[in-house]
């Protein structure tokens, strides 16, 4: 056996070791009935529930809900929702009112966790580790637990990050009016890659038994906080929307969406009741001049600036990371500043490395936290689908129809070769249809019309790739190439074509599913994933399937049935590429197919020229033999740059 033929067998492998493994997944999906053999269906084809929530503020409250605090409100409810793993769901407003869709049937949790109000705490910073799950034994936490986060090359929060990253200059908190005696520092702290993380060891184990001094004391971090903090893992998009705030009096463990840090942290001293607003704008010096940043100012109402003025006096004094504070929103910490100086007039400021649109982003999730704001449902209903199960009908016929057409030009075009085209549609069709199908129960994804219509778009991508190798190889064969030989040639320059090409659909793909909104994301998402599963079937059973025919009777000897019969292409058509053909000017010199020209000139310097006109049909043995003769020269000139050789399409 070859060694050509033995690569082939091992592509056809592993793609049935990829199938296998597809449908084995989601086998035990369905065993364990989590999961289902077919896709799931989004709002528009199978319905789902709409809840309709009102905001309202407390009685007694003096400030207004603008749109800012809607949007502020959609991207908190959005944020639980893909938390909670339901995908596919439409959060919208009207007028004053926010509308969630969310698809199928959603638990009684879900549709709970929608219509809770966001909660603003302040808790002071007792550690800070790494963003992965770590064990720890009965008194003291690992060594691991005490690494500070780097930068994580994945992100888990939903929303826009409102801080700096881990590795830039984290929040600095000063006074707006510093006392002269505590003045900040001239070096900027980096709060979110402190030097080390303190553990409760020896001298603080007993100060965990004993009852806390203040809020501050890793008395906090009893065995069930510390149990939490363990096994956390930031890494992990749910621990960032919809977890609870915990008990307001005791210790908590949360996640930070601005460096993916792990927080231990101590009771609530500040709440969003005890913050009056916030705003963002230009960052001032002491002497009243512009920095050049951005900064985030909070002003405290009278009892919230006693509170944090206590907090900020005993914070100030301690080491790193308790010289910090979380502020945590919806269960999510949002930013954990540094306390560079005491802060007594209820007004302070947080500047970094913030963004004019980070800054604004952490300021309204301050504003909308302090809102004394709750969300009343108006209507809790069950929907039908926007375009039902006749549209999702029409969609399957559309693509059956474009499937068979497809299948019937290969048909009539390739004869026995269009089998090859019409397997690899099927297997790419059972490809992408396993895909979905394990998405739509890991990830929550759901299948909605625009998505089926990337399906059927997909139909004619793939086919195309597939005309492309063909073509090329059929064009081999019109230069006197063997099967065997034209199979390996067409290969190498079809598929440089084909992925050039499939890259651009990817990156249209990638770009479209990045700036679309709703069912048009739907689209690329589908588009995409056809476009890679195209460049897998195309490498792992497409070409290892046409090597193997290249070897057979019937395929390789030019069967006039095969699609691949030297006498019935003809010479004077070339195949330029993606639908385009030349003739006439395409036809070889002299009306001689190469193995002739070569038989002409072996027998030229063997007893003399001899005529075109006296070049009869050569035998098979002397086709053979040219062949054999002209491969390494031939091989030669398809590396040669593409301006260098005539007759290249």
């Amino acid at each position: 056996m070859s060694k050509v033929t033995k690569g082939a067998r091992r592509s056809l492998i592993w793609l049935a070791a990829i199938l296998v493994a597809i449908y084995g997944l989601l086998a035990v999906g369905v065993l364990t009935g989590n999961a289902s053999w077919t896709p799931g269906l989004a709002l528009d084809l199978a319905g789902g529930r709409q809840i309709i929530l009102t905001p309202v503020l407390d009685e007694g409250a003096t400030q207004e809900i603008d749109q800012s605090d809607l949007d502020q409100a959609v991207s908190v409810i959005r944020q639980r929702v893909d938390a909670s793993g339901v995908a596919e769901a439409e959060i919208t407003t009207q007028g004053n009112n926010i509308v969630v869709a969310l698809p199928g049937t959603p638990d009684d949790a879900t549709v709970d966790l929608v219509a809770q109000a966001a909660q603003l705490q302040f808790r002071p910073v007792l550690l800070v580790g790494d963003p992965s799950p770590t064990t720890t034994d009965d008194e003291t936490v690992t060594e691991s637990d005490e690494t500070p986060v780097a930068e994580p090359s994945a992100s888990a929060s939903a929303t826009p990050e409102p801080t700096p990253s881990a590795s830039e200059v984290a929040n600095l908190i000063t006074d707006a009016e510093p006392e002269p005696s505590a003045s900040p520092s001239a070096v900027l702290l980096d709060a979110a890659v402190p030097e080390a993380s303190p553990s409760p060891s020896a001298e603080t184990t007993d100060e965990a038994a004993a009852e806390p001094e203040d809020a501050s004391s890793f008395a906090w971090l009893t065995e069930d906080v510390m149990a939490d903090y363990a096994a956390l893992d930031c890494l992990d998009v749910e621990n960032y929307g919809g977890r609870t705030m915990g008990d307001p009096d005791a210790g908590y463990v949360a996640c930070s969406s601005a460096d993916f840090a792990k927080l231990a942290m101590g009771p609530v001293e500040v709440t969003g009741d005890d913050l009056e607003t916030a705003s963002s704008g230009p960052e001032m010096s002491q002497t009243g001049s512009f920095t050049g940043g951005y900064e985030v100012r909070l002003q405290f109402n009278s009892e919230g600036a006693a509170k944090f003025a206590d907090v900020t006096t005993r914070l100030v004094g301690l080491e790193d990371p308790r010289n910090q504070f979380a502020i945590v929103l919806d269960g999510v910490v949002i930013s954990h500043p540094v306390v560079q100086s005491r802060i007594t007039n209820g007004e302070a400021s947080i500047s970094g490395n913030f963004t004019q649109e980070q800054a604004e982003q952490l300021a309204n999730q301050l504003k909308f936290g302090a809102l004394p704001l709750s969300l009343e449902v108006q209507s809790n209903q069950q929907i039908s689908s926007t375009l039902g199960a006749d549209q999702l009908e029409k969609g399957l016929i559309a693509g059956l129809i474009g499937l068979v057409l497809v299948a019937l030009y290969s048909l009539v075009q390739y004869r026995a070769l269009g089998f090859v085209t019409i397997a690899s549609l099927i297997i790419a069709g059972a490809t992408t249809f396993g895909v979905i199908s394990l998405l739509s129960w890991g990830l929550g994804y759901r299948l909605s019309l625009a998505g089926i219509a990337g399906l059927i778009v997909a139909i004619g991508i793939t086919a195309d790739s597939f005309i492309v190798y063909f073509e090329r190889i059929r064009d081999e064969l019109r230069e006197g190439r063997s099967l065997k030989s034209a199979v390996d040639h067409a290969w190498t320059r079809a598929r440089r074509t084909i992925l050039i090409s499939d890259a651009v659909s990817l990156l249209a793909a990638v770009t479209l599913y990045i700036l679309a909104v709703g069912g048009v994301r739907g689209f690329a998402f589908t588009l995409g994933l056809t476009t890679v599963i195209d460049v897998i079937v195309v490498m792992l059973f497409t070409h290892p399937v046409m090597v193997l025919l290249a070897r057979t009777k019937f395929f390789g000897e030019g069967h006039k049935w095969s699609g691949l019969d030297p006498r019935q292409l003809g010479r004077d058509t070339m195949y330029k590429g993606r639908g385009r053909v030349r003739t006439g000017a395409a036809a070889p010199k002299d009306g001689l197919t190469l193995a002739e020209r070569r038989a002409a000139e072996r027998k030229a310097a063997e007893g003399g020229a001899v005529a075109a006109d006296e070049v009869g049909e050569p035998t098979a043995a002397e086709v053979a033999a040219v062949n054999d003769a002209a491969e390494v020269s031939e091989a030669d000139a398809d590396d040669a740059p593409a301006n260098d050789r005539k007759g290249d399409v």
